[in-house]
């Protein structure tokens, strides 16, 4: 049964939340970006009565294209600039940018975007010099923002440099001197054209990032991130400070992350993703990770932390054994990382993902922390009355959702849900099955559930070849795109529903309440 708990502040009020990853906006160059369709979905947004947008994390990606396993956390995707400002102040002209615009419009063909984009970027770059001051008129000043995110803007920038000379391998595989480099081979990275050009890319990025941010603030739309747990093998800061993680000092990983085997694989996940070493981050008093969450807070109002069991308990895995039965359960910083955090962030901006098998003792550390956790309706109906995502059951400390980023659409669930599940949904709500979107989405209003988030897929209905990741499949995933007619029939035609909705349940919120 539901029982009061307090909440931050930022989710203290109901409301609702739109989840779609920048990615999958409309655009004209192959893949969603930081521009007008953007601030068209915030325009939908608030007038649909959405207080939130919720996006996969912004960082740039690698080989299969994860949002998830990015270069750099702190950084952000060079695929998201938009390239008008650029046109705009002479930077490359649109005929340059013909190899963009020729790429598909209904998914994001991310071999393709890559051949296109680099030489454009670079070609844009090279008249960076002659253009500086006007682009320094829509971004401010280059020199302060280096200064500003100097904490991770030289690393990714050497990181990025040795990449392209190393032929794109991952960073165990390349040259002893690259691998651990000196003071000698980093100043000397600093002065190329190489590492100037990745710093313009973030730049650029950074700059359009905060014309949006603003842009949505000024319409009482706050904007939530997506951290994980984790960072990604091959990343610049697993590169630079191997001492924070379980290395061994030949540059191997010692332990790398996972989970055990359970009803849904018999032989667990091995995800290789290199562990930290807790000892070390206590007794720097988590330094490194108040500034990796200080970074997201310079994107986003509020960060979802992905994984967030790992801060009680972890699936420690020998690496060389590449079995996830090999591994074990090791003690996580619980409490003494997060009153690290909530002395450093007191209004605690963070929404914890503690999906799955989750212990009470997980969920006791959640509580403690003072985060709120998630919910999934999709999860509800498999089972009887006990069932703890079900509406009567929930707690108010939990962020509701209709489906996140790695479940199928909720009307691809519906279709292929067995027969007794879809009974149960349709019995729990009294309907005929023939709009799951929608009487989903209504039942999510009216839960008790302080913010209910939907992603943009249900709003339009859609299927399963909508999904935009399957776990377990390495490939295909992250390309759905929503169409520029799709956001224009949301806006014209779902808007009034939505609002109205959201007033009927109580989940309105006037500007007076705005975080940010």
């Amino acid at each position: 049964m539901s029982s009061k708990t307090s909440l931050p502040l930022w989710i203290s009020k109901r409301s609702t939340g739109i989840l779609l990853h920048l990615t999958s906006l409309p655009g004209s160059y192959g893949i969603g970006n930081l521009g007008n369709e953007a601030r068209r979905l915030v325009d939908f947004a608030t007038g649909a009565g959405f207080r939130f947008w919720q996006t996969c994390p912004v960082g740039p990606t690698g080989f299969g294209d994860s949002p998830y396993q990015v270069f750099s956390s702190s950084a952000g995707n060079p695929y998201l600039i938009d390239w008008d400002p650029l046109i705009e102040n002479g930077l490359i002209g649109y005929e340059e940018l013909s190899s963009l615009s020729e790429l598909p419009s209904d998914e994001v063909d991310y071999g393709s975007l890559y051949h296109a984009f680099f030489p454009a970027a670079r070609l844009a770059f090279s008249r960076f010099g002659q253009f500086r001051d006007k682009l320094e008129v829509l971004y401010g000043n280059l020199d302060d923002f280096c200064k500003e995110h100097d904490s991770w803007l030289a690393q990714y920038s050497c990181f990025q440099s040795l990449k392209r000379i190393e032929s794109n391998k991952a960073w165990w595989e390349w040259t002893d001197s690259s691998k651990k480099p000196n003071a000698a081979l980093l100043e000397e990275l600093k002065a190329s054209e190489e590492y100037a050009f990745h710093v313009f890319l973030q730049y650029v990025f950074w700059g359009q990032w905060k014309q949006l941010r603003a842009y949505a603030n000024g319409k009482n739309l706050s904007l939530i991130g997506d951290l994980p747990i984790y960072e990604a093998p091959d990343s610049s800061v697993v590169w630079e400070r191997p001492n924070l993680f379980q290395v061994d000092p030949d540059s191997a990983f010692s332990h790398v992350a996972g989970v055990p085997p359970d009803y849904f694989n018999e032989n667990g996940q091995y995800w290789g993703n290199p562990l930290y070493d807790w000892d070390r981050h206590e007794e720097e008093d988590y330094a490194w990770w108040m500034e990796r969450l200080a970074s997201q807070l310079k994107l986003f109002d509020v960060v979802r932390i992905d994984h967030f069991r790992g801060f009680y308990d972890y699936w420690s895995i020998p690496a060389k054994t590449n079995d996830a039965r090999s591994g074990a359960w090791e003690n996580g910083p619980g409490m003494k990382f997060w009153t690290v955090a909530r002395e450093r962030f007191p209004s605690l901006p963070f929404l914890a993902e503690d999906l799955g098998l989750i212990s009470e003792e997980v969920r006791d550390l959640r509580r403690n922390a003072g985060l709120p956790g998630m919910a999934v309706l999709q999860f509800a109906f498999d089972g009887d009355a006990q069932n703890l995502y079900l509406p009567h059951n929930l707690q108010n400390d939990l962020v509701l959702y209709t489906g996140t980023h790695d479940n199928d659409t909720t009307s691809g669930w519906y279709a292929s849900a067995s027969e007794e599940v879809r009974g149960n949904f349709r019995s729990y709500l009294n309907v005929d099955g023939s709009s799951p979107s929608w009487d989903m989405l209504r039942l999510a209003y009216r839960s008790i559930a302080p913010l209910v988030v939907v992603p943009a897929q249900d709003l339009l209905s859609l299927g399963s070849e909508a999904r935009f990741n399957e776990p377990g499949h390495p490939f295909g995933n992250w390309k759905w795109r929503l169409s520029a007619e799709q956001l224009q029939r949301l806006d014209k035609e779902s808007s009034p529903y939505l609002a109205e909705q959201a007033k009927i349940a109580g989940r309105i919120i006037d500007k007076a309440t705005q975080i940010g």
